[in-house]
């Protein structure tokens, strides 16, 4: 085999060496990782998991501790529009060469080991970080925690944003056997934020077993509004009044908050200003995104189950516009569509459908076919979610929203699409 050179050439190699995409155990990846001599990729380490609310929360505790000085590097799933968007080292992208240095080392030692596309990128992630001299790496889960490959890493803090229906066919049917999932993520004798009030107990008895120390929405901290422009969080030692977070949502306060128990469990005090700091400096591409075409709102979301939709709702409803709104929906097809356009239907005046291209995605067509009785059953259909951006903004009209929504790939078309359009 020619070694590849270039990152495109390692991301479709490394695609091609495993026949599944996802292979449970972490046997595998923890001896390859053992060959790399990856150990803690960071003096200090959370590790984010959850249904909903990763990403943005891996955005708020990486903000706050850059605020306070620290060295931060992250590592999150999946990227937009580039693989580079996957590690981030002081606020920056990876580039190029680094990864494919870091895809270089894990092939130099795996020998005939397999490794999914995932746990490739993995290995190389943390190779990568544990080489930077970092003061905090924050690593998001992708898929469950018990047996993702970034659980071979023991963090200091443990945090689990939600546990709600998703990846029904390898995580459980029901919150408690999923949240007996993502429970996996968390270490004996040390910290785990639970981001929701009402965790299913699974969670609540793995935390218990191992004698960690649950800190829990509602009972171990708090948080609130106080007016349009400030909130406050605070537990029984600490209150902090802290600007809204330029991540608008609602339920970014309650991500934004679990980022904050978070960083407060680590055995190491931050500068009284990095709180407000990083509060109002996290960004994530693509959740509820917004843009202005010709007087149109546009607003991208990557939410994909019902418990995202629901939270899309909540922001829809909060902020009223003159005119209508029109949703463009595509989702893959192993998600639950009709209870993601029920949660939203209240909100949306006009439904657009487009498809998605690979092989978990699936035709606008089909997606109608299973929306039948719903509010999008009639909606047109588009083959692509580009040419469906470009037919709806045709037909909107100055003070009109349109949302784009229902997966990662639903938002990198749809940017790639807007991006062309100017």
């Amino acid at each position: 085999m020619t070694t590849p050179t270039t990152l495109t050439d390692w991301l479709v190699y490394i695609e091609q060496q495993h026949p599944s995409n996802i292979a449970m155990g972490l046997e595998r990846v923890r001896e390859v990782a053992a060959r790399l001599q990856i150990e803690a990729p960071a003096r200090h380490v959370i590790v984010v998991g959850g249904t909903n609310g990763k990403g943005s929360t891996v955005a708020f505790i990486e903000a706050i501790g850059r605020a306070a000085g620290w060295k931060v590097g992250a590592y999150t799933s999946p990227h937009l529009l580039h693989y580079n968007e996957r590690v981030r080292i002081d606020g920056a992208d990876a580039s190029d060469a680094a990864l494919v240095e870091a895809f270089a080392a894990v092939e130099a030692v795996r020998g005939e080991t397999a490794l999914t596309y995932f746990e490739f990128g993995t290995l190389a992630a943390l190779w990568l970080l544990q080489r930077s001299g970092l003061d905090l790496a924050v690593l998001e889960i992708g898929l469950g925690g018990r047996l993702d490959a970034v659980n071979i890493i023991d963090s200091d803090v443990a945090v689990i944003t939600t546990v709600d229906i998703d990846h029904s066919d390898w995580l459980g049917e029901d919150r408690e056997a999923i949240g007996g999932e993502k429970a996996g993520i968390i270490r004996a004798w040390k910290p785990v934020v639970l981001g929701e009030i009402d965790p299913p107990s699974s969670v609540l008895r793995r935390a218990y077993l191992l004698g960690a120390n649950a800190i829990r929405a509602g009972s171990d901290y708090f948080f609130e509004p106080i007016d349009a422009r400030h909130w406050c969080w605070r537990d029984v030692a600490v209150r902090l009044e802290l600007p809204m977070p330029a991540l608008q949502a609602p339920v970014q306060l309650a991500n934004a908050a679990a980022a904050i128990a978070a960083l407060q469990a680590l055995p190491v005090a931050l500068p009284q200003a990095a709180w407000a700091q990083g509060i109002a400096d996290a960004q994530v591409v693509g959740r509820l995104q917004r843009s202005d075409v010709a007087g149109v709102e546009v607003l991208l979301d990557v939410g994909h189950n019902p418990q995202a939709a629901r939270a899309l709702a909540q922001a829809l409803g909060a902020q009223s516009i003159a005119g209508s709104t029109h949703a463009i929906y595509a989702a893959l097809a192993d998600k639950d569509v009709s209870a993601v356009v029920e949660a939203v239907a209240a909100q949306v005046d006009h439904w657009a459908l487009a498809g998605l291209e690979g092989g978990r995605g699936q035709s606008a067509q089909v997606l109608r076919q299973r929306l039948q009785g719903t509010a999008a059953g009639q909606a047109p259909c588009h083959d692509t979610v580009a040419s469906a951006v470009r037919a709806v903004l045709a037909m909107a009209a100055p003070g009109d929203r349109v949302l784009v929504f229902g997966s990662f790939h639903t938002v990198a078309d749809a940017l790639n699409a807007l991006r062309s359009a100017h």
